[in-house]
């Protein structure tokens, strides 16, 4: 909870607490933590719909007992570990339906309700969006500087080289000061069928660095319903 010398910290006053009575500054207090309560929740709706999370999810809500082989341990202490502090790739590998959009999406919405700005797309969104942009210089620069990026469904879209290329600036400006978070059908080996053998390599080198890969295997949630 924020202390009382935090709270009067946010606002801008005329006077500053020390010019009041004890019950003037109680009554100020009460309102400006209704205040600042308020303007907590519409500074995370906005977050939360500038991310492109259309569902969020949570970690709390994986059904880890559904597929025993997924890595909770590896997940778990990504998640816990300061990974919006102390940016980092995470690279979650495996077949659909295991899981790696809502765990990708359920580690975007952490980072939201940290007061992070967020961008979560699938590739697929992304080129389109790169195809329609007027300036695609300010894209890239955008997408560079969002402090957590996740790029879902790597491996169902094969982009054009140009677009490839500019993928490769994103991940290489953000390289060790960003987040970025992929998630992928192909194992790095594969990663030719979606980008030229030059920027494969490069791609994966980027987030080698300080990059953690995640193998998840199992039955396909899909198959419960």
């Amino acid at each position: 909870m924020m202390t009382s010398s935090e709270l009067w910290q946010k606002f801008r006053l005329l006077q500053g607490p020390d010019s009041l009575t004890e019950a003037e500054r109680a009554i100020l207090e009460k309102f400006l933590r209704e205040e600042h309560r308020v303007r907590e929740e519409r500074r995370l709706a906005h977050l939360l719909k500038m991310s492109g999370l259309a569902r969020p999810r949570r970690l709390e809500e994986f059904d880890w007992t559904f597929n025993p082989r997924i890595p909770r341990e590896k997940i778990m202490e990504y998640a816990q570990n300061e990974f919006l502090r102390r940016p980092s790739n995470l690279i979650l590998v495996g077949p659909a339906g295991v899981g790696k959009t809502h765990l990708a999406s359920a580690l975007c919405h952490r980072a939201v309700q940290q007061g992070q700005l967020t961008v979560f797309t699938t590739l697929y969104d992304f080129t389109a969006r790169l195809a329609k942009a007027r300036n695609v210089y300010h894209m890239i620069d955008y997408f560079a500087k969002v402090p957590v990026l996740c790029l879902d469904e790597l491996g169902y879209v094969v982009p054009p080289k140009e677009q490839a290329d500019a993928l490769f600036q994103i991940i290489s400006k953000r390289n060790e000061i960003k987040t970025t978070i992929i998630t992928t059908n192909l194992i790095p080996s594969q990663w030719g069928k979606v980008f030229d053998g030059v920027t494969a390599s490069a791609i994966l080198d980027r987030l080698t660095m300080n990059g953690h890969f995640i193998i998840l295997e199992g039955k396909s949630y899909r198959s419960k319903r």
